[in-house]
């Protein structure tokens, strides 16, 4: 099987090349970096995948959505022009797997156990929940798409100046106080756990155009950082700077078990 993955130098991609990489020795995995291949350019990545005869296209590539990508411009145009440039292909290969973002149920309100149709509620207010919800109602009426949300993956790799977690394990270890602006109720997920449920998805033929892939389960940043002082020889203290909760961030995962 040929697998072709985007963004393998982000967190996601990263990850699923080595998970892939290290299980199948009978696939062949296509894993260019921006540089061999501009996702942007649409004869470019026409020819790509014609010449090495893909199979199935796991489409990680995007870019926003985090603190760290905030000033970014044109973020939509760029991330739904790649999206396309890929999308086109859904009946020249197998199977297209793309990804989508809890983002897409509008962070300016409370989203609360989310159910995969939640979306349609209400648009976005931010650009990158926008894009992301543009996908996924394009993907509902796909033939051969998948979109997987991700509400919150962590583990190596991870920014840890911008993602909580190893950001406060880097502060513990460093012997500092571990800072949360406003305490919130978010569903994380172990990216070796994540890399398993994609594998499952390339190998897998499924019912569902969308699945949220997450825990189910919610735990609030507060909780995060007293379990970090559990496992270290060091306690740091823990600073809340405003009261209260932010709007909770959290995922129903029924459909995909």
């Amino acid at each position: 099987m040929n697998i072709f993955i985007t963004g393998v130098s982000g967190f996601i991609g990263s990850h699923l090349k080595e998970y892939l990489f290290s299980k199948y020795h009978n696939h062949t995995l296509f894993t260019p970096s921006s540089k061999e291949l501009d996702l942007s350019d649409e004869p470019a990545v026409d020819r790509y995948i014609h010449e090495h005869k893909i199979d199935v296209i796991v489409h990680t590539a995007n870019r926003g959505g985090g603190r760290d990508t905030t000033d970014m411009k044109n973020v939509t145009e760029y991330n739904l022009r790649i999206f396309f440039n890929i999308a086109k292909h859904e009946k020249n290969v197998i199977k297209i797997i793309s990804f989508g973002s809890g983002a897409e149920y509008g962070k300016h309100k409370p989203i609360v156990h989310a159910k995969e149709e939640d979306y349609l509620e209400a648009l976005p207010l931010d650009e990158y929940g926008f894009y992301k919800s543009i996908t996924s109602h394009y993907i509902e009426r796909s033939d051969n798409i998948v979109q997987l949300r991700i509400f919150g993956a962590y583990g190596e790799y991870e920014n840890y100046r911008y993602k909580f977690i190893s950001n406060a394990i880097v502060k513990n270890l460093l012997h500092l106080p571990i800072t949360i602006n406003k305490n919130v109720y978010f569903d994380y997920i172990y990216s070796d756990d994540l890399v398993k449920m994609i594998d499952f998805f390339i190998h897998n033929d499924v019912r569902e155009k969308i699945y949220n892939v997450t825990t189910g389960t919610k735990v609030d940043l507060f909780t995060l950082a007293n379990l970090v002082n559990e496992v270290s020889d060091f306690h740091s203290d823990i600073r809340v700077v405003n009261e209260g909760l932010n709007n909770e961030y959290t995922s129903n995962n029924e459909r995909y078990f």
